[in-house]
C-alpha cells in the first residue's frame, strides 16, 4: 500500500475518531509511530487537520458546552389543580440547554459542535444518534460508565406554561476543566463558544481564561436562579451574557421593578467584564446593552402551544447573528425573537421548520417592531 493511501486511511481514522492516540492510529494501520506522526503532520500542513485533535472542517464550528438531557413533558388537559391528581398528556423528547442551542444552530445551517456528558445508556446512545443525525458534532464528549444520563421533567399547565421543572443532573459536575483542557484542541478550532450553567463553577472560569487567551468570543447562558451561583465574579473574556430577570435579580441580589434597576445591574456586569448582555423578560421581550444604554424590543405576539425551548432557540438565533460578524445586538435579538416565536408556536422543543433563509429575511431595523421601555 503507498503511502499517500496509508495516510487517506489515517485521516478517515481521525475522522472517525478526532481523540484516538497515535499508539492506536500506529496498531490500526501496521505503521512505526514515527510513520504516523509523520502522515498527520503532512495533512497538518495540508490544512486537513487543525492539530492533532480535530478534523478542519468547512467552517470553523460553533462549540456547544453544558447539557443534553431526557426532557420528559406533562402537559395538564384542564385547568391545573394543586394537591391533587390532574390527567394530563406525558411526552419524552431530546432536550438540555447547550443541546438545544446545537440543533437549532445545526438547523440554521452552521457548523456546530457539542461537548456534553452522556451516561452509558438507551438514553444517551440516543441523544447521541439524534444529535448526530441533526449534524451535530458530539465526538467529542464525556461517556460515563456509572451514570445515568441526565434528565429534565418539565409540569406544564393547559395552557402550554411551565408550572415547575426537576432536573437530575449532576453528571455535567464531570465536566472538569481537567476535561475540559483534554479537548482544548477541538474547543480552539471552535468560531465560538456557548456555554450553560449547568456546568461547574470551576469550568465556567475555565472557559473564560480560554477566551481570554484564545481570543474566540464566549457567550455564557443561564438556566436557573439556583445556578447563577456557578456565574464567577469576574467575567472578564465574556462576549455575552443571555439570562433572565429573575436570574438577574439573583445575580444583583435585590428585585429590579423598573427598567432604571435593570440599567444599573447590566452596567454592574459590564464592570465585572462581560461586553454585552441581554435580559430576557418572557412574553414581554427583551433588553439588551448598547455601549452605556439599555434598549428594549418587544416579543411577537403568538398563540403559545409549548415554551419549553423558546429560550434557547432565542439564545441560538443571537449567536447566529454574531457568527455571522455582526455586532448588532439589536439585530441579534429581532432575530432571536423571531426563531423564539416559531419555538413557540410548535410542539416541538426545536422548531422543525428552523432554516437559515427564516434569519436572512431579518436585515435592517424594523420600524414594525418598535423600541420602547417595560412598563412592567
Amino acid at each position: 500500500m503507498t503511502d499517500s493511501s496509508k495516510k487517506e486511511q489515517l485521516y478517515q481514522l481521525i475522522r472517525a475518531n478526532p481523540f484516538i492516540s497515535q499508539q492506536d492510529l500506529a496498531v490500526e494501520l501496521r505503521l512505526s509511530r514515527s510513520a504516523v506522526a509523520g502522515h498527520i503532520a503532512g495533512l497538518i500542513r495540508e490544512r486537513r487537520l487543525l492539530g492533532r485533535a480535530y478534523v478542519l472542517p468547512d467552517k470553523r464550528p460553533v462549540m456547544c458546552v453544558g447539557a443534553a438531557n431526557l426532557d420528559r413533558k406533562l402537559r395538564t388537559i384542564a385547568t391545573m389543580q394543586l394537591g391533587t391528581s390532574n390527567p394530563a398528556t406525558a411526552e419524552e423528547v431530546y432536550g438540555g440547554v447547550a443541546r438545544n442551542i446545537a440543533e437549532n444552530l445545526a438547523r440554521l445551517n452552521l457548523p456546530t459542535a457539542l461537548l456534553t456528558a452522556l451516561g452509558d445508556d438507551g438514553a444517551g446512545r440516543a441523544l447521541q444518534d439524534h444529535a448526530e443525525a441533526a449534524g451535530i458534532d458530539t465526538r467529542g464528549s464525556l461517556k460515563l460508565q456509572d451514570t445515568a444520563t441526565g434528565t429534565y421533567t418539565a409540569i406544564l399547565d393547559d395552557k402550554g406554561e411551565l408550572v415547575v421543572a426537576l432536573a437530575d443532573m449532576a453528571l455535567y459536575d464531570r465536566i472538569t476543566p481537567d476535561f475540559l483542557a483534554s479537548r482544548a484542541p477541538q474547543r480552539a478550532a471552535a468560531a465560538m463558544t456557548v456555554a450553560d450553567l449547568n456546568l461547574p463553577a470551576d469550568s465556567i472560569s475555565a472557559l473564560l481564561d480560554s477566551a481570554r487567551l484564545d481570543n474566540v468570543p464566549l457567550v455564557i447562558v443561564a438556566v436557573s436562579q439556583p445556578k447563577m451561583a456557578r456565574l464567577p465574579a469576574d467575567l472578564q473574556g465574556l462576549r455575552l451574557l443571555i439570562l433572565n430577570r429573575g436570574e438577574l435579580e439573583t445575580r444583583t441580589g435585590r428585585a429590579l421593578p423598573t427598567e432604571a434597576d435593570v440599567r444599573l445591574a447590566c452596567a454592574a456586569l459590564k464592570q465585572q467584564g462581560a461586553q454585552d448582555v441581554i435580559v430576557t423578560c418572557g412574553s414581554q421581550g427583551v433588553y439588551h446593552t448598547r455601549g452605556a444604554e439599555l434598549v428594549w424590543l418587544a416579543a411577537h405576539q403568538v398563540d403559545v402551544v409549548d415554551v419549553t425551548g423558546a429560550g434557547d432557540a432565542f439564545s441560538a438565533a443571537v449567536c447566529w447573528s454574531l457568527y455571522q460578524g455582526s455586532d448588532d445586538l439589536t439585530l441579534a435579538c429581532r432575530r432571536g425573537l423571531k426563531v423564539a416565536a416559531m419555538t413557540l408556536e410548535s410542539q416541538e422543543t426545536v422548531s422543525p421548520v428552523l432554516a437559515a433563509d427564516v434569519l436572512d429575511e431579518i436585515h435592517d431595523f424594523d420600524m414594525s417592531a418598535p423600541l420602547f421601555p417595560n412598563k412592567g
